[in-house]
């Protein structure tokens, strides 16, 4: 090897182990490998976070740590400034120097100890935000819509992405590897636990989404921009809730979901596991040799592995936060964006309760990691899945537990921001629909939790709108209900505003015919109204009590903030009433949770009835209208 290559790898990577990662990976690799060098490292090592080409925080005392041999002293210099600190007997040590402004220019970073000396170039000083969420949040720009387009022209320097590999607990991990991790998802592998400057070939792998945030607010801000995806497909809130937090919590069906999995594990027998499966392996060859079937290879080998069981489920409560948050935890950032909630819709209203009160807990154990009770917090909405509802269809739309979620998810946001919580942020992403539920319009969506950053947190409020129109209150009136919202609100087409449904006591939601409310004339005698009160009615319904907005996965829903501002009303309700009590008395009086999929089929049909009932009355006044009988 030249020398002058040899110089430029020793750069390139802090340690040891950064050299030892690009010699494994010039190997060939098989398909389902995972391929790594160690969170820690023998002697003196920096956490794997702290790397050559990152971004570190602007305005915040930053903190660095790592280990070392027992009582050695280390040091760390960065731009003008030192801190010094012994590594305990454990090997840990930390340090925490002064706060510095923006830096553009590349830095050096140096760490010393008794007689080896780490050097980190290439830093900039910025702002550094983490994505967390699952796989929504992970889809890759390759993957979406115009990701092509972006990719060829992700030529930004001063934007650095580090993806943080898949980690679970149930121990908190003190750091992460850097590896070249094999994806089903993808069908290749990918470079995980590295930093990168954002290039068109680093930049197919970052998430969409959080690219689409980034480049904004970049650009805007004219700071550097970190990026740090810690975000995990197929995963749900408790996971991303570290477990003492949940096990204080005074929430009964938290207490009853944590006590299932630690039965669970108690319960777990890895080795009566391996006999079953064992058994099953030589039942399988008997039956295929009896039949003359060939064996595949990878189906010859007697199973002779002791699996974890439940305690190596990545969603066991608090294993992501332990996995993947924890290797994080005390980095000085910026903030958070967060886009979640999939994978709590399998459980019903049960799930959604319980996703309503842990969310909160989640979001300040997630400020308490990074030491900033006040980080801000930009929430993603629940994305889309299913065919779309429609008029025809409205009520049979209804009956999924995603759209509790999402509006637990805006329910959560309201609680904080009318708590005075200034750095919590909100967008929905239900109008940027596809069938699939990874819909690839994600780029508009990281554009969107863009708006809300750079208006709160980067003195762009004037220029840039990102609140969602908000209800001030709800007025029965006459057959009506009469909502006051804080803005002028229409359909962006100026069209009919379509997406809300109301209902009286007995629970049977019917799509709402919207009106402003009149003001009264003017002096030509021309009718004006009020845009931010809205007149629902409907002739299934008499006598309204409760309203709902955008409830369907798919929804049916267009009201915006008025003037093109792409800020669409939330998903949300004034009821409290659980899905599987809608409509009233289908399950008789008492409903036992979760049902059964007989029970479910019963809420469907009265749904479908709904519709058909809607359908057929709508059709009458049609051919009434036009002198038929």
């Amino acid at each position: 090897m030249k020398p002058k290559l040899w110089s430029c790898l020793l750069i390139a990577n802090v340690t040891l182990f950064g050299f030892l990662t690009l010699l494994v990976l010039a190997q060939p690799m098989p398909r389902e490998d995972v391929i790594d060098v160690s969170a820690i490292g023998d002697g003196l090592c920096v956490s794997n976070v702290f790397q050559t080409n990152m971004v570190l925080q602007r305005d915040k005392p930053i903190n660095v740590w790592g280990w070392a041999e027992p009582g050695e002293q280390v040091t760390v210099n960065f731009v003008g400034e030192q801190a010094s600190a012994k590594a305990a007997k454990d090997r840990s040590w930390k340090v925490t120097l002064p706060a510095v402004p923006a830096h553009t220019t590349p830095q050096q970073m140096t760490v010393k100890g008794k007689s080896k000396t780490l050097v980190l170039d290439n830093l900039l000083v910025g702002d550094v935000w983490v994505l967390g969420g699952q796989s929504n949040m992970e889809f890759e720009l390759a993957k979406v819509e115009n990701g092509q387009l972006e990719i060829i022209s992700a030529n930004y320097p001063q934007i650095r992405i580090l993806t943080v590999p898949y980690g679970q607990g149930p121990k908190l991990n003190p750091g992460f590897a850097r590896l070249h991790e094999w994806s089903n998802w993808f069908g290749r592998h990918l470079r995980k636990g590295d930093w990168g400057v954002c290039t068109p070939e680093t930049a197919r792998d970052l998430s969409a989404i959080g690219y689409a945030f980034a480049r904004r607010v970049h650009k805007a801000s004219n700071v550097p921009i970190g990026v740090v995806d810690a975000s995990r497909g197929g995963t749900t809130v408790e996971t991303w809730t570290p477990m003492p937090v949940l096990r204080a919590m005074d929430s009964e069906q938290t207490q009853a979901k944590i006590a299932k999995w630690d039965a669970d594990v108690a319960a777990w027998a890895p080795k009566q596991d391996l006999q079953n499966r064992i058994a099953s392996h030589r039942a399988y060859i008997k039956r295929m040799t009896k039949e003359g079937k060939p064996i595949p290879d990878n189906r010859k080998d007697e199973p002779s592995d002791l699996r974890p069981g439940p305690i190596g489920n990545h969603n066991h409560p608090g294993h992501c936060y332990a996995g993947m948050i924890s290797p994080i935890a005390e980095l000085s950032v910026k903030g958070v964006i967060f886009h979640q909630g999939y994978n709590n819709a399998f459980e019903g209203s049960a799930g959604a309760d319980m996703y309503r009160e842990i969310f909160p807990e989640m979001i300040r154990a997630w400020r308490k990691a990074f030491n900033d009770p006040e980080m801000p917090f930009g929430i993603l909405s629940l994305c889309t899945d299913g065919y779309p509802q429609t008029r025809d269809n409205y009520c049979e739309k209804t009956f999924n537990a995603g759209i509790d979620i999402r509006a637990a998810q805006y329910q959560t946001f309201l609680n904080f921001y009318n708590a005075g919580d200034k750095h919590i942020g909100f967008v929905s992403t239900y109008d940027l629909r596809r069938r699939w539920y990874h819909p690839q319009l994600k780029l508009p969506a990281g554009e969107r939790i863009a708006r809300w950053a750079l208006a709160t947190q980067y003195g762009f409020s004037r220029q840039v709108q990102w609140k969602p129109p908000m209800l001030v209150a709800m007025e029965k009136r006459d057959g009506t209900l009469v909502l006051k919202l804080d803005t002028d609100v229409s359909d962006p087409e100026d069209g009919a505003i379509q997406g809300f449904a109301i209902a009286d006591e007995d629970r049977k939601f019917h799509p709402a015919d919207v009106a402003y409310a009149e003001r009264g004339k003017d002096g030509r005698g021309r009718m004006q109204y009020d845009r931010k009160h809205l007149v629902l009615t409907s002739p299934m319904v008499r006598e309204p009590t409760q309203f709902r907005y955008a409830w369907g996965r798919n929804p049916l829903a267009n009201l915006q903030v008025t003037g093109n501002k792409d800020l669409p009303f939330a998903t949300q309700r004034s009821d409290d009433w659980k899905m599987e009590e809608v409509p009233l008395g289908v399950l008789g009086d008492e409903v036992t949770l979760p049902i059964s999929r007989g029970d479910r089929n019963k809420i469907m049909q009265a749904l479908r009835e709904q519709d058909k009932e809607r359908r057929l009355k709508e059709a009458k006044q049609v051919i009434e209208a036009n002198g038929g009988t």
